[in-house]
């Protein structure tokens, strides 16, 4: 996103929420913390999974809209945005394969690339247009998972996808059955690309769109609760979940609804957050921690790594793996603004604007 005296850091402030949900999230399940912990732990955790990285995609999305507004304005995307956007994805892509071969089989990042690949060719695309891909895209990746094996691929355990480094394997993981599969997760960020041709800063029409939002939320939640009952003596309890469940895996209908819906709430409550409290000292603190999240994410995985070193990834408690993901946000609170006191970026982010 451009800097400019006008930045809407609630975005910024909303990217450190997703990081803090995508670590908690990422620790619990790499430290095989799952199930180990009391009910409404679960329960708050859960409710995490997959949602965070909605909010982090949508929000790369709403960043796109803003970076070329220039280009929408003028109706020709200009060589220099593909140029430069095109080799972002690259960089991610190369630093998410790093990761992948480092054993981060959960990486984001190879999947952003081809996220952001596919956002250039959207920059002048309509308002509307914009939904009408995200919709179709939401769509046909529902009736892939009703005709096609979700299961392919994956291991026993459903954590280790074992033909990755295949031709099929790879292609399978990317489009339809990976972590974050282009279909249905672009259709995130192509909504953050419409998102960021809102007025969100107009308290009527965020207070609407939150309204909105809260409903379509709780109201999706119900169906799938009602559905998974309903059809649970027909199909038995495992189809049923896969075809009504609102967690990630797969991403059904009603989890893209659900988590957009979400996602939407915490960044324009961020947003007005961040306008009434700009100035204060907690504020700045997340806000430098979002303009650092690309680095930040590579320093959960090292972390992570350490770790594996000495044995720390073996079975162990939800309210440890949950305490270890709230120390790592704090210590990045606070190096976020002694680094952002100092240098404009991060080091990654750095790394990555030279290269585009």
């Amino acid at each position: 996103m451009e800097e400019s005296a006008k930045r809407i850091i609630g975005f910024d402030m909303a990217r450190a929420l997703a990081i803090l949900g995508m670590v908690i999230v990422n620790y619990k399940i790499s430290m095989n913390a799952e199930e180990n912990g009391p009910e409404w732990l679960k329960t708050m955790t859960g409710l995490l999974e997959g949602r965070a990285s909605a909010i982090f995609v949508i929000l790369a999305g709403i960043g796109i809209s803003l970076m070329t507004k220039k280009a929408r304005m003028s109706g020709t995307p200009s060589k220099k945005y593909r140029k430069m956007i095109w080799r972002r994805s690259l960089f991610l892509f190369v630093l998410g394969m790093i990761l992948f071969l480092m054993h981060w089989s959960a990486d984001i990042l190879h999947y952003y690339a081809f996220y952001m690949f596919i956002a250039y060719f959207f920059i002048v695309a309509s308002s509307r247009q914009l939904i009408i891909a995200a919709v179709g895209i939401v769509l046909t990746s529902q009736i892939s998972q009703l005709l096609l094996n979700y299961e392919y691929g994956w291991d026993t355990t459903f954590k280790y996808y074992e033909t990755f480094w295949t031709w099929k394997g790879f292609i399978s993981n990317l489009f339809f059955n990976g972590y974050h599969p282009i279909f249905p997760w672009v259709a995130f960020l192509l909504f953050g690309m419409w998102l960021g041709r809102v007025n969100v800063q107009n308290s009527t029409l965020r207070k609407k769109m939150m309204s909105i939002s809260l409903i379509a939320f709780l109201l999706t939640e119900a169906a799938s609760y009602t559905l998974i009952k309903l059809s649970e003596p027909a199909v038995g309890l495992e189809i049923a979940y896969y075809l009504f469940d609102t967690k990630p895996m797969p991403p059904t209908l009603l989890y893209m609804i659900s988590s957009t819906s979400t996602a939407i709430i915490v960044i324009l409550l961020c947003v007005m957050i961040s306008e009434k409290w700009r100035e204060t000292a907690v504020i700045q603190a997340f806000v430098y921690t979002g303009q650092l999240a690309l680095t930040l994410y590579i320093a959960h995985f090292l972390v992570l790594a350490v770790f594996f070193m000495f044995g720390g990834l073996a079975e162990n408690t939800l309210p440890l793996a949950v305490t270890t993901a709230l120390i790592f946000f704090l210590f990045s609170t606070v190096i976020s603004t002694w680094w952002r006191k100092s240098f404009k970026r991060g080091p990654i982010e750095a790394m990555m604007r030279k290269v585009s």
